[in-house]
Parts: structure tokens; C-alpha cells; sequence
């Protein structure tokens, strides 16, 4: 590894760079377009810069303007910050290719796009880097906002719905995560977690501020009963859009949670079972409202409400060997990015070349987008945990923490879940091969947008393959 690579702030410039595209897209807004395609590149490419630095280097600390904890702010990167870092970068590079060609035809929305986009990313970046506590908050809420933003893009009156509801979930998650915040500088005197994983001692004193910061999480992830902002503003947010929530957003949070349950290692049984049980009754609930659905983008948005329910059947199951439980589901939570940002970004292309969305009325897309279609099943394997994709890795680690443990009903939830993800996925693909009785006018869809999907998509496969290598990142990571 060169020395400039090595020494380089890459963890600065990964938050910086896509924080000065939005800048220079917000101020030229006639080349938008342009400059956030060449923020994104330059954005993955810092990222990807610090995942080589922790490969190869071990953590990252980087004190910023040369002041640390507690009084400065630390930026930290380890190997599940490097994961995230990268995972955000692939799904950002294809999101903004694809929006490039998406938007062509609506300048005004283009303007107003990339800069709330290049924003997100920023914020999602400086999240995955934060130390402490109160700089989570900040960066979360910043990422919120700008979702809320994303979503309310369009102006049409599902959209708007949709963003107020979001944003107030997510104002009251952030609130309810503040609070945790401040009991907790006003019991330890510090916000650095590091420090606030030494000088915790468990009990209710910790035990109070964690359960709200908890709860406030679980509102800004969408975790069933708490998921009645997402279908909505998922669902009637632009393709590209609804990627980003479904593939990014909800992560940040996800990530958060993370890095509170590793620090703080909370004490008991009942709110790991509480937290899978809630996980388990999302993917039946989630997966059962995806196939009452009538339109596209909705089954994708209740099969996000599904898929997150796996990521927290890893709580219950990581008493006896948390590495594999650990290591299942954050490595599900990235092959999840992947596909359903594949998936959203296929059914935005499906939508564009028919005119709707309708399930049931989709006239043999077969013949017409081929690649597309390939995109969406493809992005079904992950998510059923078919082999090889990365998906089948996530749920086998987890499969296998449950059986060796004899946990047998989070394995059957696992099982039952996958039957009934590929039940949903083969609904559409059924209803793509068949001829619809009503006729349809066709529209051309840039090539660009199918292969990006599609791309993305094997993504989600390939990470099968890449697990032996992707994986030991979260070694030293993992209680």
C-alpha cells in the first residue's frame, strides 16, 4: 500500500467530498447532473480508499482539527465501518447512474436531487465514522431530514403524505434518542463511546437511557409495529429514491443500534428474545402484505419490512457464539443493501417502460426488458437466501447459530420467511411471463438504467463468493 494512499485523510474526504458536491449542485443548479455524477464517483472512491486503509492498516482514529476526545471529535473507522463505508459506495455509484438517466426529462427535479442526494450520502458517511454519541445524533438526524426531503421530491400528494409521516416517526426517534443522549452524558460526563463503554456500569442507570436510545432506533428503522411510516414513503418516493431509503438509510440506523448493543453489551435475556420476536413478527407480517400487494413498488416496500425483521433475530441468538450470529446478520444487512436497491431501481425501470406499476397488468415485461426482469429475480435469490448469493450467506450463519444452539423456532421462522420471499418474487416474475388482457402503450427505456440494475444486482450474488474475505473485516469488531 503506497504511502499517500496510507497516510491520506481519506475519512475526512469521504465525509467531505459528496458534502462539497451537494454545495456546488445546490449553487449550479444547470449542471446538477454533472457534478453530483462526478461527486459520487469521487465520494465511492474515498470510501473505498478507507476500506483499503483498514484492510491493510488495521482501525482508523482521526481527530478532527487535531483535537480528540473528549474535548475534539474523533472519527473512527474500523472494519464494520469500512463495510458499511463500502457497501454505501456501491449502491450510491449505481443510484447515481442510474438518476442520471432517470431524471433527464425533469430539470426541475434534477436540480433539487442531487444536492439532497449528495447530502444524504455525506451524512450517511460522517454516521458510519462517528465516536460519540451526540455526533450519531447529529449525523442521524441530518440523514433523516434529507430522506424526508427525497421522499417529498416528487410534490404528488402520496409522496407528501408520505414524507410527513416519515418525518414525524422520525423527528420523535430522534427525540426519544436525544433523551438517551443526555441522560447519559449527565450520569458519565462524556459522550465518547469509548469511554462511556468503560465508565458504564450497567443497571438502571444504563439501562434507561439505552432503552430509549433503543427505541428511538427501532422507529427510524421501520422494525414491525414501528413500520408504518416506511411502506408509504418507500412506496411513493422515485426509484431512485426509494433505493437509497431502502438500501442505505434504514441501515445508518440499523448501524447505530450496532455499535450501542457492542458498547454497552446489555445484560438479561429479555430484550434480545423482545427485539427477535419483533423481527420475526415483521418478516411474516412484511412478507404477508407484499403478497396482498397490487402494485410493484409497494410489494418491494413490504418486502423491506420483511427483510429487516432477519437483521434482529441475531439479538436472541448471539449468546452462545456472537461471531456468527453477529457476522449473519451484518453481513445480511449488506447483501439486503444491494439487492432491494437492485430491486427498486428494476421496478422504477418496469414502471417507466409501462406507465404503471400494477402488478397484474405488467403484459409479458419478458419480452420488452429482459434485463430488468433479470435484475428483479436475481435480486430475489439474495433475498430468499438462495445460494450462492450474499443473502444465502446471512441467513446460513444465522441457520447455523440457531441449530447449534437448538433455537429451533428462529430457524423456522428463517425457513418459513424464505418460502414466502420467493412466494412474492415469483408472483411478479408469474405475472411478467403472462399476457395482460388490457393493452398497454410502451415506452423506451434507456439501456443505462437496466444494465445498472442489473449490475447491482449481481452484486448482491457475487457477495456470496467474496465471503471469505469480506468477512474477517469484523474480526476484533464483534463482542
Amino acid at each position: 500500500m503506497t504511502d499517500w494512499l496510507a497516510e491520506a485523510p481519506w475519512m475526512l474526504l469521504a465525509i467531505a467530498l459528496p458534502l462539497l458536491g451537494a454545495l456546488l449542485a445546490f449553487l449550479r443548479p444547470h449542471r446538477a447532473a454533472m457534478i453530483g455524477l462526478i461527486g459520487a464517483f469521487m465520494s465511492a472512491g474515498a470510501a473505498l480508499a478507507v476500506l483499503l486503509q483498514v484492510v491493510f492498516g488495521g482501525p482508523r482514529q482521526y481527530e478532527v482539527g487535531g483535537w480528540g476526545a473528549p474535548l475534539g471529535i474523533n472519527l473512527w473507522a474500523d472494519g464494520l465501518s469500512a463495510m458499511m463505508l463500502a457497501m454505501t459506495a456501491v449502491v450510491g455509484t449505481a443510484v447515481s447512474i442510474y438518476a442520471r438517466v432517470y431524471l433527464a426529462d425533469s430539470p426541475n427535479k434534477v436540480r433539487r436531487f442531487w444536492p439532497l442526494w449528495l447530502f444524504t450520502w455525506a451524512a450517511l458517511n460522517a454516521l458510519f465514522q462517528a465516536a460519540d454519541v451526540f455526533n450519531l445524533y447529529v449525523t442521524l438526524e441530518l440523514l433523516g431530514l434529507s430522506a424526508v426531503a427525497l421522499v417529498a421530491l416528487t410534490g404528488t400528494g402520496p409522496a407528501l403524505w408520505g414524507a410527513m409521516r416519515y418525518l414525524l416517526v422520525s423527528l420523535l426517534g430522534s427525540l426519544a434518542y436525544l433523551v438517551g443522549v443526555v441522560l447519559l452524558y449527565h450520569l458519565h460526563g462524556t459522550l465518547d463511546l469509548t469511554l462511556l463503554g468503560e465508565r458504564a456500569d450497567g443497571g438502571l442507570a444504563l439501562a434507561i437511557p439505552l432503552g430509549a436510545m433503543i427505541a428511538g432506533l427501532l422507529l427510524k428503522i421501520g422494525l414491525f409495529p414501528f413500520h408504518v411510516w416506511l411502506p408509504p414513503a418507500h412506496g411513493s418516493a422515485r426509484a431512485p429514491v426509494s433505493a437509497v431509503l431502502s438500501g442505505l438509510v434504514v441501515k445508518g440506523a440499523f448501524y447505530l443500534l450496532l455499535r450501542l448493543w457492542f458498547t454497552f453489551s446489555p445484560e438479561g435475556e429479555g430484550l434480545p428474545i423482545l427485539l427477535g420476536s419483533l423481527g420475526a413478527f415483521a418478516v411474516f407480517w412484511g412478507s404477508i402484505q407484499a403478497l396482498r400487494q397490487e402494485r410493484l413498488k409497494l410489494l418491494v416496500a413490504y418486502s423491506t419490512v420483511a427483510q429487516l425483521g432477519y437483521l434482529f433475530i441475531a439479538f436472541p441468538l448471539a449468546g452462545m457464539d456472537p461471531a456468527l450470529a453477529w457476522g449473519g446478520s451484518i453481513y445480511l444487512a449488506v447483501s439486503h443493501a444491494l439487492a432491494k436497491g437492485a430491486m427498486f431501481l428494476a421496478a422504477g425501470s418496469i414502471m417507466m417502460q409501462g406507465g404503471h406499476d400494477e402488478i397484474a397488468e405488467l403484459d409479458r415485461v419478458v419480452d420488452r426488458m429482459p434485463l430488468s426482469l433479470a435484475a428483479f429475480a436475481l435480486a430475489g435469490i439474495s433475498l430468499a437466501g438462495l445460494p450462492p448469493s450474499g443473502g444465502f450467506v446471512g441467513k446460513w450463519m444465522l441457520l447455523q447459530s440457531a441449530m447449534a444452539q437448538g433455537l429451533w423456532p428462529w430457524a423456522l421462522v428463517m425457513i418459513v420467511g424464505g418460502v414466502l420471499t420467493a412466494s412474492y418474487v415469483f408472483r411478479v416474475l408469474g405475472f411478467a411471463f403472462t399476457r395482460s388482457p388490457h393493452a398497454h402503450e410502451s415506452h423506451n427505456v434507456p439501456h443505462t438504467m437496466e444494465w445498472t440494475a442489473l449490475l447491482l444486482a449481481l452484486g448482491a450474488v457475487l457477495l456470496g463468493f467474496v465471503a471469505p474475505w469480506a468477512l474477517p473485516l469484523l474480526d476484533g469488531v464483534l463482542p
